[in-house]
């Protein structure tokens, strides 16, 4: 298990040429990037070799400010650096949050540590072993509790796709036609419960409206329970003859208590 100790990001045992070596990569890392299929001339190399010790230049002269107390200095290297360390870490872990997590925890502990950074090696050398680190620390932690063998719900189906795998789930929540049917029976039964005698309107309203349970409304109406249970079954026939008027679809159920059981918020209420 590799283990980055704070003490190791300031000081790596990196030979004196890692700078160097950093730099070679990279030509050749942009020499294969940038192949146009003709052949390379010394000029070619020795350009983008020129580019890459400039960058490392500016890179310490970053470092330099920061450690004169400029914080605008890590917030250029951050812009710099963070998507070069989100890639690091996705290339290892294959999951999106995790190396966004891991290239944040690269910057949270540069800037710990950019202070006694002595520049033995380049600060994108530096950068990359912290990210690398990270990710594999990570990638063995979850190795051993077989998240490999696991699949986030969260993770995108294609790389260019904006989709997850929970989009593929079947879900219980209702969808986007449902809901419309929902809404407009509950209008369509509003309007028609309007139309009601007072009584039947109120019984409804303790019901389906506010949920009460027969005891409730029996205690509160002072009446029997069974009165009530009645007076609620009169009263949705005549809901349901109005409904029916209205829109004829909705009479296709022989009992018209189902119309509301559905439309009811969970509560104390039981039974029908």
């Amino acid at each position: 298990m590799i283990v980055v100790r704070r003490s190791a990001l300031a000081q790596h045992p990196l030979s004196a040429n890692v700078g160097e070596d950093y730099a070679r990569c990279m030509v050749a890392f942009t020499a294969r990037s940038t192949d146009t299929g003709l052949p390379e001339t010394a000029a070619d190399r020795a350009g983008r070799l020129s580019a890459v010790q400039a960058e490392t230049r500016h890179d310490a002269a970053l470092v330099t400010r920061f450690k004169a107390g400029d914080e605008s200095a890590f917030n250029e290297i951050v812009a710099r650096y963070h998507e070069k360390m989100f890639s690091i870490a996705f290339a290892r872990l294959r999951n999106r949050p995790d190396a966004e997590e891991i290239a944040q925890d690269v910057f949270i502990r540069a800037h710990r540590a950019l202070g006694n950074f002595r520049g033995d090696s380049s600060l994108a050398t530096w950068l990359h072993r912290i990210a690398v680190n990270l990710a594999l620390n990570r990638y063995w932690y979850f190795f051993r509790r077989r998240r490999h063998l696991m699949t986030s719900l969260d993770q995108p189906l294609a790389d260019t796709s904006c989709g997850t795998i929970a989009d593929l789930v079947a879900s219980e929540c209702a969808g986007p036609v449902r809901t419309a049917i929902a809404r407009e029976f509950s209008a369509i039964a509003s309007e028609c419960s309007e139309q009601l005698c007072p009584g039947h309107r109120e019984i409804l309203h303790l019901r389906n409206t506010l949920n009460r349970s027969y005891d409730e409304i029996a205690v509160q109406l002072g009446l029997e329970p069974g009165t009530v249970k009645s007076r609620i079954g009169r009263a949705r026939r005549s809901l349901q003859a109005l409904m029916a008027k209205a829109c004829p679809g909705v009479c296709n159920v022989e009992d018209p208590a189902e119309w509301f059981e559905g439309l009811r918020t969970s509560g104390p209420a039981s039974g029908r």
